[in-house]
């Protein structure tokens, strides 16, 4: 299965996802532009921006499938 696939199994199974789940899970270091392309193709996700210990991220949820 492609990096974008598993990522979108994963939000479509009702988790979110952060940039350092992508990478440990699926090896996805660009986790930002298989976003994108999932936005591009429909999908509705949304973006919450985590300040956590002196660090900044991004946390990332599908609010519906696409129509």
């Amino acid at each position: 299965m492609s990096q974008k696939s598993n990522i979108l199994n994963h939000l479509k199974s009702g988790k979110s996802i952060t940039p350092l789940e992508a990478l440990e899970e699926y090896g996805s270091f660009r986790l930002a532009d298989r976003i994108f392309v999932l936005r591009k193709e429909g999908y509705n996700i949304l973006t919450n921006i985590i300040y956590e210990n002196g660090k900044t991220f991004a946390e990332y949820t599908l609010l519906k499938e696409k129509a």
